[in-house]
C-alpha cells in the first residue's frame, strides 16, 4: 500500500470503538471462572477415583496377609483334635500324660508363633497348655463359660475374639471339639494374637482395622481404636459384647471419624496416631465370616494439587482462547479499516480502468472483425480444398474414361452376339440353348451396370465421415475403374495379403487415393517402356495399423526429388501439375493415417498406413 493509504488506515483503526474489547474482557473473566470451577471439580473426582482404586488394592493386599496368617493357625486345632496323646489325655490319663502333651503344645506354639495352645476336658477345665511352665499357666483353669468352648462342644468348631482372662491380651480363639458330637470328650483351643501383623500395618503408614459383624473393631494398627464400634449398637448387642468379651463400658465408644459419603468410599478425618488429617476409607471382605477389613489411605495434598493444576490449566486455556479472540478481533478491525481504504483506492482505480476499457473495446472490435475475416478465409480455403480434391477426381476420371469405354464396348458387342445367337436358337426351336445365351446377356449387362455404378460413385463428392472400410473392397472398386487400362497395357497385376481386414477411412476417398497411385504406377510403366511391366498390391497388418502397399517394377522416383515429392507443384511427369500426391497425402492424413514413399529394390513403392478398425 502507498504511504497515503497507510495513513488513512491508521486513522480508521484509531477511531474504532473500544466496546468489543470490553465485551471480550468480560467474556474472558466469565469463561475463566466457569472453566476453572468445572476443571477443579472434574480433577477432584478423578483424584478421588484414583485414590479409591489405590485404597482398594491396598485393602485387598492387607486382607490377603490376614487370610494367610489365619489359615496357618486354623490347621492346628484340626490336627491336635486327632492326636492320640491329646485324645488320651482328655479320656482320663494322669498327670504324666498331661505334662507330655503340654510339652508338645509348648513346642508347637514356639514353631507356629501361636499365642497359646491348650486342651480342655468335657467340663471346660484346662488339662494341658503351652504356657504350663509360666506363672500364668492355663492348666487347671475353668473355661466352660467362654463362648468358644460352648460353640465347639455344640458345633464341632468355633472362633471367638476376646480379651484373655489371665493375660488380658486380645486375640482370636480357634476351638475344635475332640470326639464325636454324640460323645464329646474335650476341646482343643489355639489363641492367635495379631501383634506382628498390626505392627506391619503400622509400618505401611496406612491405618487398617478389622470389624466383626456388629461393627466392633477387633484387629487394628491403632491400639486406641480396639473394641470401638463403627456403627450404633442396640442395648442387647452392647450387653452381649460386654459379657462375652469381658469388656468394660468404655470400650464400645464410636470411632473418631468425621466422615463424608462419597459413593462406595468415604473421606474421613482422623488422627490415626498423629495430627488429624484426611483419609479415604476402603473396605473389603475376609475369609472369616462377619469380618470386614477397613483401610485408611492418606489423601495428603494429592487432591488439592490435582485441583490446583487443573484450574491452572483451565485458566491458561481460557486465557489463550481470549488472546486468540483478541488477535482475531484486532485483525478484523484492521481488515475493516483496510477494506475502507481499499474501497477508496478501488474507486480511483475503476475510474482509470473505465478509460482504458473504452480503448480496449475499440481494439477488441477491430480484432473481432479481423477474426471474422480470418474465419471466412479459412472457410473459403476449405471449400477450395474440397473443390481441388473433386477436380483431381474428375481429372483422374477423364484419364480412365477410355479404359472404361473399352470395358463397356466389349460386353456390349458380346451382348449383340449372344442376342443374335438366342434368336437363331429360338428359330431352331432350341429353348435351352437360347436360355443359356440370354443368361450370358444378363451377366454381361450386370457387369456393365457395376462399371457404371462405380463410375457414378467415384464421380460424386464424398462425405467427411470416417467408418470401418475394407481395403480389399476399395481395391476392387479401383480396379473396376482402371483395370481395363492395365489389361490393355499388358501390365501384370499381383494382389497379396489378407482380405478380411478393416481400416478407419471414408470409402470413396480411399478408393480415389488407390486409383491415383495405380494410375501413376501405370503411367510410369508405360512411359518408360518397361519390359514385362508388373504392378503389386499388398495388404498387411503391422501392430495396430494396416498397410496398403502399391508398388511397380518401373524406373522409380528420381532421388533428387524424392525428399520433396509431396510438396505442391513438384512432379516427375512432363505435363503434370504436382498436386495429385499432395491431395492423396492430405486425404490419408484426414483419416489419421500416413502416405509415404518406401525405397525398394526396383521401381517405386507407396505405402498407405491407416488405423485398424478392429
Amino acid at each position: 500500500m502507498t504511504a497515503p493509504a497507510l495513513d488513512r488506515l491508521g486513522t480508521l483503526v484509531s477511531t474504532r470503538s473500544s466496546r468489543p474489547w470490553l465485551v471480550l474482557l468480560v467474556c474472558w473473566l466469565v469463561a475463566c471462572a466457569l472453566a476453572m470451577t468445572a476443571a477443579g471439580e472434574l480433577a477432584r473426582r478423578d483424584a478421588r477415583a484414583d485414590l479409591a482404586r489405590q485404597a482398594d488394592a491396598a485393602a485387598a493386599l492387607h486382607a490377603a496377609v490376614l487370610r494367610s496368617e489365619l489359615e496357618k493357625h486354623r490347621s492346628l486345632p484340626v490336627v491336635l483334635s486327632q492326636d492320640p496323646e491329646v485324645v488320651g489325655l482328655v479320656a482320663g490319663q494322669g498327670r504324666q500324660a498331661a505334662d507330655a502333651v503340654s510339652a508338645k503344645l509348648e513346642t508347637l506354639a514356639a514353631q507356629t508363633r501361636a499365642a497359646a495352645l491348650y486342651v480342655l476336658d468335657r467340663d471346660g477345665v484346662a488339662r494341658a497348655a503351652s504356657n504350663w511352665r509360666q506363672p500364668t499357666s492355663f492348666v487347671g483353669s475353668d473355661y466352660a463359660f467362654r463362648p468358644y468352648f460352648r460353640g465347639a462342644m455344640q458345633n464341632g468348631q468355633a472362633e471367638f475374639f476376646a480379651l484373655g482372662t489371665v493375660s488380658g491380651r486380645p486375640g482370636l480363639y480357634l476351638a475344635r471339639r475332640i470326639g464325636t458330637a454324640a460323645a464329646p470328650i474335650g476341646v482343643v483351643v489355639v489363641k492367635v494374637e495379631f501383634d506382628a501383623l498390626e505392627a506391619d500395618w503400622r509400618g505401611s503408614g496406612e491405618p487398617a482395622y478389622v470389624t466383626d459383624s456388629r461393627g466392633v473393631v477387633l484387629v487394628t494398627s491403632v491400639p486406641e481404636w480396639r473394641f470401638r464400634r463403627s456403627r450404633d449398637l442396640t442395648a442387647d448387642e452392647r450387653a452381649a459384647i460386654l459379657d462375652d468379651q469381658t469388656l468394660t463400658g468404655q470400650a464400645l465408644a464410636p470411632l473418631p471419624f468425621d466422615s463424608e459419603a462419597t459413593g462406595t468410599h468415604r473421606i474421613v478425618r482422623a488422627a490415626a496416631g498423629g495430627p488429624s488429617t484426611d483419609w479415604i476409607l476402603a473396605h473389603t471382605g475376609t475369609d472369616t465370616p462377619g469380618w470386614t477389613l477397613h483401610l485408611l489411605d492418606p489423601i495428603g495434598g494429592a487432591i488439592v494439587a490435582n485441583v490446583l493444576s487443573a484450574r491452572a490449566v483451565a485458566g491458561l486455556l481460557a486465557t489463550l482462547l481470549a488472546v486468540g479472540a483478541g488477535v482475531l478481533l484486532r485483525r478484523r478491525q484492521l481488515a475493516m479499516a483496510r477494506a475502507e481504504a481499499e474501497e477508496q483506492a478501488r474507486a480511483e482505480l475503476e475510474r482509470r480502468i473505465d478509460e482504458r476499457t473504452r480503448e480496449l473495446r475499440a481494439a477488441n472490435g477491430q480484432l473481432s472483425r479481423e477474426i471474422d475475416e480470418r474465419r471466412r478465409a479459412e472457410a473459403s480455403r476449405e471449400v477450395l480444398r474440397e473443390e481441388l480434391v473433386q477436380a483431381n477426381k474428375l481429372a483422374t476420371l477423364g484419364q480412365i474414361a477410355a479404359g472404361v469405354a473399352h470395358e463397356i464396348n466389349q460386353p456390349v458387342a458380346a451382348i449383340r452376339t449372344h442376342a443374335d445367337t438366342a434368336t437363331a436358337y429360338l428359330d431352331r426351336d432350341d429353348p435351352d440353348a437360347a436360355r443359356r445365351s440370354l443368361g450370358r446377356v444378363a451377366e454381361l449387362t450386370g457387369r456393365i451396370g457395376a462399371i457404371t455404378d462405380e463410375l457414378r460413385a467415384f464421380s460424386r463428392k464424398s462425405t467427411r465421415g470416417v467408418s470401418a472400410v475394407s481395403p480389399a473392397a476399395a481395391i476392387d472398386g479401383a480396379l473396376l475403374l482402371i483395370g481395363g487400362r492395365l489389361r490393355e497395357g499388358g501390365v501384370e497385376l499381383i494382389r497379396t495379403g489378407a482380405t478380411d481386414l478393416q481400416v478407419q477411412a471414408e470409402p470413396v476417398r480411399l478408393e480415389q487415393v488407390i486409383v491415383n497411385l495405380i494410375q501413376n504406377a501405370y503411367e510410369a510403366l508405360t512411359e518408360a517402356g518397361t519390359p514385362e511391366p508388373r504392378l503389386t498390391i499388398d495388404v498387411a497388418r503391422k501392430a495396430r495399423r494396416i498397410e496398403i502397399v502399391i508398388g511397380d517394377n518401373g524406373p522409380g522416383v528420381d532421388p533428387t526429388i524424392a525428399a520433396t515429392l509431396f510438396t505442391p507443384f513438384v512432379t516427375t511427369k512432363p505435363a503434370g501439375l504436382g498436386l495429385g500426391l499432395v491431395i492423396c497425402r492430405d486425404i490419408v492424413a484426414g483419416f489419421g493415417g500416413e502416405l509415404s514413399l518406401r525405397p525398394g529394390m526396383s521401381g517405386a513403392e507407396f505405402v498407405i498406413s491407416l488405423k485398424a478398425a478392429a
